[in-house]
């Protein structure tokens, strides 16, 4: 997956392994409801801020 990243390349990935998701992610969108419902990005990437987005809470902090 690095290789691919490297040469430009974008991977949708679907995980429900946290430090998975943490450690390979530049972007994570949070699909709730059969929609996407949030994206987190950089230093926001964290398990506490995607579970808030997976259970509705809007606001998280940083």
């Amino acid at each position: 997956m690095s290789k691919l990243t490297k040469q430009g390349k974008c991977i949708i990935m679907v995980s429900s392994d946290m430090p998975e998701l943490i450690s390979m992610s530049d972007r994570v969108l949070v699909i709730r409801d059969g929609g996407i419902d949030g994206e987190l990005a950089g230093e926001d990437i964290t398990e506490q801020n995607i579970i808030k987005q997976a259970l509705g809470v809007k606001k998280y902090e940083k």
